[in-house]
């Protein structure tokens, strides 16, 4: 077994890679998609607890219940581990989008998938700092992840503005901001596990329309 934090060869013999990913030499089997998105979940609970430099992937893999070999054979370094991770947060989060903005009622799909921003900042900001650390803040995946929320904040925001449910002065820049907001003081306040979602829904308020006058 390797050691924490051990890394194998980048291109290690016989490594799955998933559809998606840039270079995919071919599809998965069933089983190796299931394993893949078990790391994958895995991964990102361990992250949102422990932080992104200070889980083991020996703990990853007990977590999603499969070997170490199985880990590296889809992810042979940390760094790939981390970059599929936060793709993986920032897909989601686009496809909850397109599932708001299909069946939603603008001012509540809104506020639904600004509360899903809120969750996935938790975890975005220890996997960001990991990330800077190697890659740099504006690399091809941290770039490509940036646009996808935004656009979905951009989506759901002129939405709900065209329903009347959110101002008319508020940008995607703005919400983004406040939700990192939220995300910075509940990691330095951590006793308080209702904290976020108070606050989130103070600042629902402070975007409906004001009455005139």
């Amino acid at each position: 077994m390797h050691a924490a934090g051990a890394e194998r060869p980048m291109h290690a013999a016989g490594a799955e890679r998933p559809m998606h990913a840039a270079g995919a030499e071919r599809p998965m089997r069933a089983d190796a998609q299931r394993n893949y998105a078990k790391l994958l979940s895995a991964a990102s609970a361990a992250f949102t607890e422990s932080g992104a430099d200070d889980v083991s992937k020996e703990e990853i893999a007990r977590r999603a219940g499969v070997g170490i070999g199985t880990l590296y054979r889809h992810f042979p370094t940390r760094q790939a581990l981390l970059e599929a991770v936060y793709r993986d947060q920032a897909e989601q989060l686009r496809a909850r989008a397109d599932e708001l903005l299909a069946s939603g009622e603008p001012g509540e799909a809104f506020a639904a998938w600004l509360r899903a921003l809120v969750a996935f900042s938790s975890t975005k900001r220890s996997l960001t700092s990991a990330m800077v650390a190697t890659l740099g803040k504006d690399s091809e995946v941290m770039s490509t992840c940036s646009k996808l929320i935004k656009d979905s904040a951009n989506a759901l925001l002129t939405r709900a503005q065209q329903a009347g449910a959110v101002r008319a002065d508020v940008n995607p820049t703005d919400l983004i901001r406040l939700v990192h907001g939220v995300s910075m003081v509940t990691e330095y306040a951590p006793g308080d596990p209702g904290q976020a979602d108070r606050m989130l829904t103070l600042i629902l308020d402070g975007l409906r329309p004001q009455p005139a006058g």
